[in-house]
């Protein structure tokens, strides 16, 4: 699953329209015209190849995340100190679906029980403690890398939970 798949299941799920979508991206630092959405948002293959696809890189991923946090929940205003905006996140190929899972639990505002119960209206049971090791910084001892088929079925719960 490549950054375009995530991005095309989360816009299902939440039912985000191309406008929303501008807006999503600016929020998290990034400019993205109208006419670019329906790029993002076009699956790769052999047969379209006549259509014009952006690719989706790790850091336009990240954006959105930080966006989507933001247009959910609202800016926050910095302590003193601290610095303006989300820090950028090392987002790599090996830990997007866990940086992913981790963004849309705070911009959703999801416990770890909604979490779960998520995953198994998609059909995917695990514990509690598996979980935990997903949302877990990376380099924890108990970190967990969240493969392709638990971010799938999160996004696929998320869909039946939210436009049902």
């Amino acid at each position: 699953m490549n950054n375009n798949d995530r991005l095309i299941r989360l816009r299902y799920a939440l039912d985000f329209t191309n406008t929303e979508m501008v807006v999503i991206f600016k929020l998290g630092g990034i400019e993205v015209t109208k006419e670019e959405v329906p790029q993002l948002l076009t699956k790769s293959t052999e047969d379209n190849e006549d259509e014009v696809q952006m690719k989706c890189t790790n850091r336009m991923l990240d954006a959105f995340l930080n966006g989507l946090i933001i247009y959910k929940r609202g800016k926050q205003d910095p302590k003193p100190g601290q610095p303006e905006g989300p820090a950028a996140t090392d987002l790599t190929n090996d830990n997007v679906n866990n940086i992913l899972l981790k963004k849309v639990k705070i911009a959703l505002a999801l416990t770890s029980e909604d979490m779960l119960e998520i995953l198994e209206e998609a059909g995917v049971t695990i514990s509690k403690g598996e979980l935990s090791a997903v949302l877990r910084r990376e380099g924890h001892k108990n970190y967990k890398p969240c493969l392709d088929r638990y971010a799938r079925n999160f996004l696929k719960g998320l869909a039946i939970k939210y436009r049902a």
